[in-house]
């Protein structure tokens, strides 16, 4: 399973929320290439890069960041927040990144991602399934669908998605610990390749991630605090 360090983008600085909420930002870095730069040094397998601003305003804010980000890291990235249309997926994908990541458009324009996947096939696309209370959240987490997880990767493999990204927005920022129901639920249910996000704080948590099948855990609060150290969580796995 892999381990991946999430970068989040907000006005050009390396920040973190809690829950989701925009009013409960930490900066951890005015520089997120050299943040960037550190994961890969540490061993990092890829990088999570989340444009906050676009996925709050529906159009791309931290381009030139994730632009330098991928022109300087030689290790992949995926890249999310605000790719709702082709235009903004083409920008995207051309900034050398290797794997763009949805969500609000699986659930309003699913034809949208049908079409996604013609152009660039499906290794490339993340469906992110970003939940709370159980039903999926859209447009910068700021609104609820009335469809949950499993129901939406169902659909979603429908179209030809192989991999989804799953994250308890209640659980994202605390340190809590994962959703482990809902992820093994993912992983059975839908055959498709499933990351979690949201609440991973330890060793242990990601070897139960790995238990129930997950093909990668993006962490982010745990690593930029301290809680849990790359190095830690690498050996842990290996071992």
């Amino acid at each position: 399973m892999e381990v991946i360090p999430a970068i989040d983008l907000r006005d050009g600085r390396c920040v973190r929320l809690y829950q989701g909420d925009y009013t409960r930002e930490r900066v951890f870095s005015e520089d997120p290439v050299r943040v960037a730069q550190q994961w890969q040094e540490q061993g990092a397998p890829r990088l999570h890069v989340v444009d906050l601003d676009a996925a709050r305003l529906g159009r791309p804010g931290n381009l030139d960041t994730v632009a330098r980000i991928a022109s300087t890291v030689t290790i992949p990235i995926q890249v999310g927040g605000g790719i709702r249309d082709a235009k903004t997926a083409a920008q995207v994908l051309g900034l050398g990144v290797q794997r763009i990541v949805v969500g609000s458009v699986a659930v309003e324009k699913p034809q949208v991602v049908s079409r996604m996947l013609e152009v660039y096939g499906a290794a490339r696309l993340v469906v992110a399934l970003d939940a709370r209370d159980g039903l999926v959240a859209v447009r910068g987490w700021k609104e609820r669908a009335s469809v949950s997880p499993v129901e939406l990767a169902l659909k979603m493999k429908e179209l030809g998605v192989q991999r989804i990204l799953y994250t308890d927005i209640g659980r994202d920022g605390t340190l809590s610990g994962p959703d482990l129901r809902t992820t093994a639920e993912l992983v059975t249910k839908t055959g498709l390749a499933v990351l979690a996000s949201g609440g991973i704080s330890t060793v242990d948590h990601l070897r139960a991630l790995a238990e129930v099948g997950a093909e990668g855990a993006v962490v982010g609060m745990a690593l930029y605090t301290g809680v849990l150290t790359l190095g830690q969580a690498l050996s842990s796995l290996r071992s």
